[in-house]
């Protein structure tokens, strides 16, 4: 999966979660510049409403009462998951209902 979409998924996720921030603040949680933020937001606009508001107190907000309405493992969560089934016998029934419920699907095309 290429860098720019697994970010842009996660800076959707944090802000599900966190409901408003900075652009100085994901560019320092995500390790990334604050004009690739600028352009990640720009993009996700389009898909979500995520407002920018300008000034002192401005910054990056989603409309109230959006979230994320299905989130999916990222790949290492999946494989640590399925490397810790083979181990984990009591719960292994556990372990993988989680995995069908929350590994992301792949498309092939």
């Amino acid at each position: 999966m290429s860098g720019a979409i697994e970010r842009r998924q996660l800076i959707l996720e944090y802000l599900s979660d966190n409901r408003k921030t900075t652009y100085r603040e994901l560019a320092e949680h995500f390790g990334v510049s604050k004009n690739t933020v600028v352009t990640d937001i720009a993009e996700l606009t389009i898909f979500a409403p995520i407002e920018t508001v300008s000034g002192n107190h401005g910054g990056v907000r989603v409309a109230e009462g959006w979230y994320l309405s299905h989130r999916y493992l990222r790949e290492e969560q999946t494989k640590a998951l399925e490397d810790v089934l083979n181990d984990v016998q009591p719960d292994k029934e556990a372990i993988k209902s989680i995995l069908v419920a929350f590994k992301k699907p792949s498309f092939k095309g």
